[in-house]
């Protein structure tokens, strides 16, 4: 059974950064798209980013120029670097991996945001 471990989450200062990584625990075929999505308390999931198989990439409007996904879908390996983290960015953030047939999702990592 495919399981995605993530890694890197923690206590941040507001301003501070992180680094996210995923790895799937064995190969996943037919990767359509990786990425992170995280949800807050009281919210719904969101999507963060994505890297798509077509070499694209996309952000949620409000992360742009402070986010950076990187991946290697070959290895099912996605990664985020998460710069001047804000307060309300507070969440439990999420990896996926979509394939042509499912979508495969970790069990989530905390990222906190102190003020």
């Amino acid at each position: 059974q495919v399981q995605l471990v993530e890694s890197g989450g923690g206590l941040v200062q507001a301003g501070g950064s992180l680094s996210l990584s995923c790895a799937a625990s064995t190969r996943i075929y037919g990767i359509r798209a990786m990425g992170w999505y995280r949800q807050a308390p009281g919210k719904q999931r969101e999507l963060v980013a994505t890297t798509n198989a077509d070499g694209t990439t996309n952000y949620a409007d409000s992360l742009k120029g402070r986010f950076t996904i990187s991946g290697v879908h070959a290895e099912n390996m996605v990664y985020l670097q998460m710069n001047s983290l804000k307060p309300e960015e507070t969440a439990v953030y999420y990896c996926h991996q979509d394939t042509y047939w499912t979508t495969y999702w970790g069990q989530g990592t905390q990222v906190t945001v102190s003020a």
